[in-house]
């Protein structure tokens, strides 16, 4: 089976799983959620890649590869729902310039080139796809940070909120700002979340994230989060707290 055809099944599967939110939608007679304004375009980063795994799980299972698959998801789901996208990479590899000769050199350049891929989008919003870890191996949930303040809270929120609504009713955890030694993070000025999606030092969670379902129902939620926020932009400003959107319902079910 070509890449091609995977992933033409991956988005056969992605719109199965969102087939009864949409049938809810009509049943209920209610709009259907619209794309973002004309113009914006949503950046999705799966974190790490190539030589730079990012954190492993005690049975190998490597950060960036999950990253990967959950972006992917999202990708689909969103240009399902008309927005526009650019997905930073489609492999396992590194955005580095071909010159970057050492290791650190290449991490230096991969970081810096998805900076400036995020930052020459006229109207870009970030969403970072990453992955926790954790000496300890009871801590789990999902978390979302945001950068850019006022820009980045409201949305990371209503993001942090569906995640445990949809997939984690014991989650207790809150959005927070990025730390400062978030080089993209922190570099880039649009609005922007990271979302960690799970601890692979929790082995239940880790069987959760390795799940392709599961992936689809974090790339759902995502997904939904954003359209919320940008039904909601142009009334109320972004990302501001209002009705729960109908994409979210059938998951509660």
């Amino acid at each position: 089976m070509t890449a091609s055809t995977r992933w033409k099944l991956l988005a056969l599967a992605s719109l199965v799983a969102l087939g009864a939110l949409g049938a809810w939608i009509l049943w209920r007679g209610e709009s259907v959620p619209t794309a973002a304004p004309a113009g914006v375009r949503v950046v999705i980063d799966p974190g790490h890649g190539g030589e730079d795994g990012g954190a492993v799980a005690a049975d190998g299972t490597v950060e960036s590869a999950i990253n990967l698959a959950i972006a992917r998801r999202l990708d689909v789901i969103l240009t399902f729902w008309g927005c526009d996208t650019k997905l930073l990479r489609t492999e396992d590899i590194s955005l580095h310039d071909p010159e970057a000769a050492t290791i650190r050199q290449r991490k230096v350049s991969d970081i810096h080139n998805r900076v400036r891929l995020v930052n020459e989008e006229p109207e870009p919003r970030l969403i970072s796809i990453h992955q926790n870890f954790f000496p300890q191996a009871q801590y789990h949930g999902a978390q979302v940070f945001y950068a850019n303040g006022p820009l980045g809270q409201p949305w990371a929120r209503r993001t942090q909120e569906n995640l445990r609504a949809c997939l984690d009713p014991e989650n207790a955890r809150a959005e927070k700002p990025i730390a400062h030694d978030v080089y993209l993070m922190n570099h880039v000025t649009c609005p922007a979340i990271l979302v960690e999606c799970g601890f692979l030092s929790n082995s239940g969670e880790l069987e959760k994230l390795k799940s392709p379902g599961y992936q689809t129902a974090l790339a759902a939620v995502v997904a939904a989060s954003y359209l919320q926020c940008t039904q909601e932009e142009g009334e109320t400003g972004y990302g501001s707290q209002g009705e729960t959107s109908v994409l979210l319902h059938g998951m509660r079910q």
